[in-house]
């Protein structure tokens, strides 16, 4: 039997909640630090709730949190979480062929639910084509910022009534729940240069207490990336070429 649009709609959205449910899940100790950091650094219940309402940027609002506690100029405040938060813009850039032909009020939504986790779930080249797999990106995005304010709404609870929960180690969330993205997109050797690059030189700029280590080790990590892409296919070009180059006489003898 044939779905009607409304059956179709309802299935779409509810594939859209099953795949992002487990990372809905997996950012529970993120948004549970983030609520009650916030608590913990004076902010007030309605001010810790505001922040992911409205900012809705895991790694941008934990620092922007530390940054307001002590009294960093709003300039350094909006740097800091614009260099953050940069990585948005090369999703947008990514999807921007998708999303300008669609009505303002599917670009809009889209805009401010993309989050590190949809654009994972984006992957696929006919994602967002057609109303159903709007209504998929709609509501798995839908469904991560409904939960990220749960979570920090849980935080806030929590530390308003428990001792200080920054020392039970929840920030580890934060890499977990990357390292589950970034896993999946590792298909080619530059990527996987990229990655390698990435972890080894945050490590080691950590340690060197760099205060830019994140920014500087992604920035030399793609250059890294590119690079390879550009051996790579150089290499590709030159076999091409010594193919060419071989005599009839010798191609049909072989």
């Amino acid at each position: 039997m044939a779905l009607t649009k409304k059956k179709a709609r309802w299935l779409m959205a509810k594939k859209g909640f099953l795949d992002m449910l487990p990372l809905n899940l997996a950012v529970l100790p993120w948004g549970i630090l983030c609520g009650s950091l916030a608590v913990q650094r004076d902010f007030s219940a309605l001010e810790a709730i505001l922040m992911p309402l409205i900012v809705f940027a895991g790694s941008a609002q934990l620092v922007a949190i530390e940054l307001i506690a002590n009294n960093a100029s709003l300039a350094t405040i909006l740097f800091t979480t614009f260099i953050i938060s940069s990585r948005h813009f090369l999703y947008g850039l990514a999807l921007r062929d998708k999303l300008k032909v669609l009505p303002t009020k599917w670009r809009y939504s889209l805009g401010f639910l993309l989050t590190d986790e949809l654009f994972a779930l984006s992957s696929h080249n006919k994602s967002f084509v057609g109303q159903l797999r709007l209504v998929y990106g709609v509501v798995a995005g839908g469904s991560f910022y409904v939960f990220w304010l749960l979570w920090n709404v849980a935080g806030v609870i929590a530390g308003s009534y428990l001792p200080d929960l920054t020392h039970l180690g929840l920030d580890f969330a934060i890499a977990v729940t990357f390292i589950a993205l970034v896993i999946p997109t590792i298909i080619n050797l530059p990527i996987l240069v990229t990655v390698i690059v990435a972890a080894l030189l945050s490590v080691v700029f950590k340690l060197m207490q760099f205060e830019l280590d994140l920014v500087a080790a992604a920035l030399i990590a793609m250059y890294c990336g590119y690079l390879t892409e550009r051996f790579l296919y150089k290499k590709k070009d030159m076999n091409d070429e010594g193919t060419h180059k071989i005599s009839p006489s010798v191609k049909d003898s072989i």
